[in-house]
């Protein structure tokens, strides 16, 4: 069955309007799938999908190449792979399948800082991504924000006023952004910013794209309040652009699993922390 180009799941790739049994949005469906399936297994050799998607290894080597463009994928020796280079983290496909549960759980404490009539500015990450799909319990809200996967979440939403930012339209995130997205931005005032980044880095929060970054900090600017989303993993990764010092928010929700010492000397440096808890399994996982 054909995916909804409208549909916040189909991705990356299925933002245009399409006619449903049109060629280009088979060929968009198509490519999905081949994203999709090569990010979940890490690699796949390109003959293999001739005969998974019933197409000839032209047409394979066409749609590879395609995502290789965007940077989503990476192509070497007859082998398509998913390596998490800086613009196959960012993709919002890729992107949503790392670290669910760590996500989940932080989210259900980001949503113990929301108070109904509060109005949110929710950034284009996918933890955060999680926190949307809490937003009922704490309606009515006013929810602000640039990504389209959001909005799409949100956008029959009981209670909940949505406002979607404008401006350019960034494929690898499936959101919005540039001059346009931060003067909207800074016409408006928020109670609470929920943002997520790539990385932290001596203490402080990265992203590898200089456009995300700044479109970012205009709402930070424009809130009353800011909490910072990060699962474990985000201690252990590199990014180019620095955003602000953990000091800097509010609270800085952290998943169990994040090592102990790090929590501790966190702390003594002030920064507000908050450890969301997880499964025994799930944490059992974790350990080394």
């Amino acid at each position: 069955m054909a995916h909804n180009p409208h549909d916040a799941s189909a991705g990356v790739f299925l933002t245009e309007t399409i006619p449903g049994d049109s060629r280009q949005a088979r060929q968009l469906a198509r490519r999905q799938l081949i994203a999709e399936a090569v990010m979940a297994e890490g690699a796949i050799r390109i003959e293999d999908l001739t005969g998974r998607f019933g197409i000839s290894l032209m047409t394979a080597h066409r749609d590879i190449d395609e995502m290789v463009a965007r940077g989503l994928l990476h192509k070497s020796r007859g082998v398509v792979s998913a390596t998490p280079t800086s613009l196959v983290e960012s993709s919002d496909l890729y992107r949503a399948t790392r670290q669910l549960e760590e996500k989940q759980a932080i989210a259900e404490v980001a949503a113990t800082y929301i108070e109904p009539g509060q109005a949110l500015f929710l950034d284009d990450s996918t933890t955060v991504l999680q926190l949307a799909r809490l937003l009922a319990m704490k309606a009515p809200l006013t929810v602000i924000t640039n990504s389209l996967t959001l909005m799409n979440e949100l956008r029959n939403g009981r209670d909940i006023t949505l406002m979607g930012l404008g401006g350019q339209f960034h494929h690898w995130c499936n959101a919005f952004m540039g001059r346009m997205t931060r003067d909207e931005i800074a016409s408006l005032r928020a109670d609470v910013f929920f943002i997520s980044m790539s990385a932290i880095v001596d203490d402080a929060v990265f992203h590898q794209s200089a456009e995300t970054v700044e479109t970012k900090r205009a709402m930070f600017d424009a809130a009353q309040k800011r909490i910072l989303m990060m699962d474990h993993t985000k201690f252990e990764r590199r990014a180019l652009h620095r955003f602000a010092h953990l000091t800097d928010f509010d609270v800085v929700i952290v998943n169990q699993g994040t090592p102990v010492a790090t929590l501790r000397r966190l702390q003594e440096q002030g920064v507000n922390l908050v450890v969301a808890p997880m499964k025994k399994d799930q944490v059992a996982d974790q350990q080394p």
